[in-house]
């Protein structure tokens, strides 16, 4: 896809985030890999009502703009270090869809576990919430360790972070967290969410795999590549910013939180 186009598929989804209600005032943000250390980013302090394909920066990989005539966002870091990570990833997209975004302001781990099977083979057996840190680097180290083995995370106290192989993937795969989300909510209402029982996350997590889904697909069923130092790939903080991890103190938040699935699931496959 050249530049042109790359341009018009991120205008049209900042667009869309608005148009479904994820986004409010100047919240949310796209990039897209347009190259070599070049990526294209909706600007800061701009609704995303109005992105048009000319409106877009062009940043580096340190997060400074080499063209365009707005200022980077400040949680531009973020997508970085998806990018850093994976380098079969060339969107993300970051929103506050309300029930996704209401399960992460509630430190909620109902997504954590799996209980669609389509879900499964599209995400993955988990999608976690990332522990809550000042914008700037601290967010940065807090994210990375959940990069590799998953694509889309909530962020606690925050919203939704979703990257993919192109912007379509990875604006569907954060429309699929928040479709999960109300239906999690749903299930709660009717009685309480059953998970999918774990013997039937092998085999589906074959399927993900088998589908060419990515390298989180691959890493889930392959143990070997546990142990890998994740990159942070951070912009600047912003001007004056704090920079501070806070742990939500609650179950469930390790964020080796994927190696323990892929040994359950190793160990399905082998019965």
């Amino acid at each position: 896809m050249n530049e042109r186009a790359l341009r018009a598929e991120v205008a049209e989804t900042a667009v869309r985030l608005h148009a479904r209600g994820w986004v409010a005032n100047h919240d949310g943000n796209v990039t897209a890999r347009a190259g070599k250390d070049r990526y294209l980013a909706t600007p800061t302090a701009v609704s995303k009502r109005v992105i048009e394909p000319d409106t877009l920066l062009v940043v580096d990989g340190k997060g400074e703009r080499l063209s365009g005539s707005g200022k980077p966002f400040s949680e531009l870091g973020l997508h970085l270090t998806v990018y850093g990570n994976r380098p079969d990833v060339a969107a993300v997209v970051h929103a506050h869809p309300p029930s996704a975004t209401g399960l992460a302001c509630a430190g909620s781990r109902l997504l954590e576990r799996p209980f669609l099977p389509e879900a499964v083979v599209s995400l993955g057996a988990a999608i976690p919430t990332v522990p809550f840190a000042a914008p700037g680097r601290a967010a940065c180290e807090a994210l990375a360790p959940f990069v590799a083995a998953h694509d889309a995370v909530l962020l606690a106290n925050h919203g939704v972070l979703a990257w993919g192989a192109d912007v379509e993937q990875a604006y569907l795969r954060l429309e699929l967290v928040e479709h999960l989300a109300r239906i999690a909510l749903e299930a709660e209402r009717a009685g309480g969410l059953e998970p999918l029982a774990e013997a039937a996350l092998g085999p589906l997590l074959e399927a993900r795999r088998k589908a060419g889904l990515g390298l989180a697909a691959e890493r889930a069923t392959s143990p070997a590549t546990a142990g890998t130092p994740p990159v942070v790939a951070c912009a600047p903080a912003p001007a004056g910013s704090e920079v501070r991890v806070i742990a939500p103190g609650r179950p469930g938040t390790s964020p080796d939180l994927a190696t323990i699935i892929r040994e359950e699931l190793v160990k399905a496959l082998k019965q």
